[in-house]
C-alpha cells in the first residue's frame, strides 16, 4: 500500500499532571459494570489527524475465493473507508487488512483515511452527512454504541443515521508495560500500583476509549488512582510506551501482539476468558487474579442511511469475501483475533449487535452521572 498523506495526531497530556480525573464522573464509577457487561471502546481525544492510504485492486494479493459475484451495484470509482482514530492503532490495522481484498472484489481502489477527534464522533458525523452512494464508508468499533451516552449533543443517531454493512472482528485486549517499568507480572503490577500510585501513569486513547475504561477498571480493582495520559489513539500511545515515556496501558491484541512477541513491551495479562493462540504464554486476567477485568472490542462497517440497498448488498459481499481471504485470516491470527463468521458479516447481525450494545451501555453510563 502507498501512503498518500500522513499527519499523525499525538496530542498528549503531561504525565506530571492529573488529567482525566473528571472523566470518572462520566464513566469511571461504572467502569466495572460497563466492561463486565459489554466491552471497551477505542476512541480518541479531541485533536484530529488525517492519514490516507490507497489499496489498488491489482496489488492486494487477495485469493480468488475472496471474490464473490457482486450484487447489482458495481462501483465505478475509488471508495473511501474512514477510520475515526489515529493511524497505526488497532482499528486502523483491521481496516487496512480487509481493505485490500475488498478492493480486489470490487475492482476499485479503496482509500483508507484517518479522521481522529472527539472520541470517534467527528469521523462518524462526517460519514453520516456524506453522499449516500457507497463511496464513503465508516469503520467503527463498539464506540458507536457508547457515543450516545457519552456525548449528549451527538450530531447523529447510530441506528438511524447509518446502514450497517456487517461485523468484522471482535478483539480482546492486553495489559502491557514498558520494558523499563519495574513490574514483570500482573500481581507485581497490582502490588506496584498499590504502593506507588502517585508516581505511575497509564496511556489511553481518550474519554470512553477501551484503553481508558480498562485502565479505570484496573484502578477500581486495585484501589489505586494513577495518572492518565491521553492520546488521539493507541497507535501514538504505543510509540511512547515503546520509548518508556509512559508506564503501562491496555490495548487490543491487534496492536500489541507483534510488540509482545518481539519483547519490546511486557505483557501482564489478556482481558478475555481464554488465552490467545497468538499469545499462549500470556495469562488471562482471571488466571492472574483480576477476573473482573474483561474487555473485548468489536468492529463493523457503516454507510450513510440513505444508501441504496443494492449498494449495501455489494459492500456486504465484498466484506464477506475479505473475511475468507487467506491473508486476512493469517494476519488476524498473528494479531490475536479472527474474522467473524459469514452470518455475522451481515447488515442484520451488525444492526442487532449495535442495538444490543446500545441497550447495555445506556443505563450503565447514565448511572455514572454526567
Amino acid at each position: 500500500m502507498t501512503t498518500v498523506v500522513s499527519i499523525p495526531g499525538t496530542e498528549r497530556r503531561g504525565a506530571g499532571s492529573r488529567p482525566g480525573r473528571r472523566v470518572q464522573s462520566i464513566a469511571g464509577l461504572a467502569a466495572v459494570a460497563l466492561i463486565a457487561a459489554a466491552c471497551g471502546t477505542g476512541t480518541g481525544s479531541p485533536a484530529a489527524s488525517a492519514t490516507t492510504t490507497s489499496a489498488s485492486p491489482s496489488a492486494t494479493g487477495a485469493s480468488p475465493s475472496a471474490e464473490p459475484s457482486l450484487a447489482a451495484w458495481e462501483p465505478t470509482g475509488p471508495i473511501t473507508i474512514v477510520v475515526p482514530f489515529a493511524a497505526g492503532g488497532p482499528t486502523d490495522t483491521v481496516t487496512r487488512l480487509v481493505a485490500e481484498p475488498m478492493s480486489a472484489t470490487l475492482g476499485q481502489q479503496i482509500i483508507v483515511t484517518n479522521v481522529a477527534g472527539a472520541g470517534g464522533t467527528l469521523a462518524a458525523g462526517q460519514v453520516a452527512e456524506a453522499q449516500a452512494d457507497g463511496y464513503t464508508v465508516l469503520m467503527h468499533h463498539i464506540g458507536m454504541s457508547t457515543a450516545p451516552s457519552l456525548y449528549p449533543d451527538l450530531p447523529y443517531d447510530p441506528l438511524t443515521s447509518f446502514k450497517t454493512i456487517g461485523l468484522v472482528t471482535e478483539v480482546p485486549m492486553t495489559i502491557v508495560g514498558g520494558t523499563e517499568f519495574a513490574p514483570n507480572t500482573l500481581q507485581e503490577l497490582v502490588d506496584h500500583l498499590k504502593a506507588n500510585a502517585a508516581t505511575v501513569n497509564y496511556a489511553n486513547a481518550g474519554i470512553g476509549a477501551a484503553s481508558h475504561l480498562c485502565g479505570l477498571l484496573i484502578e477500581q480493582a486495585v484501589g489505586a488512582d494513577v495518572t492518565e495520559v491521553e492520546y488521539d489513539g493507541t497507535g501514538p500511545a504505543m510509540d511512547d510506551l515503546l520509548g518508556n515515556q509512559v508506564h503501562f496501558m491496555c490495548d487490543q491484541t491487534t496492536n500489541t501482539t507483534t510488540q509482545i512477541k518481539a519483547g519490546s513491551i511486557k505483557a501482564y495479562a489478556i482481558t478475555s476468558p481464554e488465552r490467545s493462540d497468538a499469545l499462549p504464554d500470556v495469562p488471562t486476567t482471571t488466571e492472574a487474579g483480576l477476573p473482573d477485568v474483561q474487555v473485548r472490542v468489536w468492529h463493523g462497517l457503516y454507510v450513510p442511511a440513505e444508501t441504496p440497498d443494492d449498494v449495501v448488498a455489494t459492500l456486504t459481499q465484498a466484506l464477506q469475501g475479505a473475511l475468507t481471504d487467506e491473508n486476512v485470516i493469517a494476519k488476524f491470527a498473528e494479531l490475536g483475533t479472527t474474522p467473524v463468521s459469514a452470518d455475522q458479516a451481515t447488515s442484520e447481525a451488525h444492526t442487532a449487535k449495535l442495538q444490543e450494545q446500545i441497550d447495555v451501555w445506556k443505563p450503565l453510563l447514565a448511572g455514572a452521572g454526567s
